[in-house]
């Protein structure tokens, strides 16, 4: 009785198994999937969230970097600002 008993806990068991397994899969397969557009909407999060650029430069990467890809977000790391930025300094204090 005893061994009938463990062959049915075994069965039981296995055909669990084998009814997880397309679930799990599933589960994995959405988790690479989201997981591959994070790593692909990164680098437009962050020219959004940057001061580097601002205005129509920022919206000309964030294009570049959906068009061009992982290339684009290079190029910002390097170039950005296409354009020297402007500094102010206090003209009432100078010696």
């Amino acid at each position: 009785m005893k061994i009938l008993s463990a062959l049915l806990t075994f069965v039981i068991v296995t055909a669990l198994i084998l009814l997880a397994i397309p679930v799990l899969t599933a589960g994995l397969a959405l988790v690479v999937v989201f997981g591959c557009f994070f790593i692909w909407f990164l680098p437009i999060l962050l020219i959004l969230g940057s001061d580097q650029t601002s205005g129509g430069e920022k919206a000309a990467w964030i294009m570049a970097i959906i068009f061009l890809s992982w290339f684009a977000w290079i190029f910002y790391i390097l170039l950005a600002p296409l354009k020297p930025q402007r500094r102010d300094y206090d003209q009432g204090n100078r010696y």
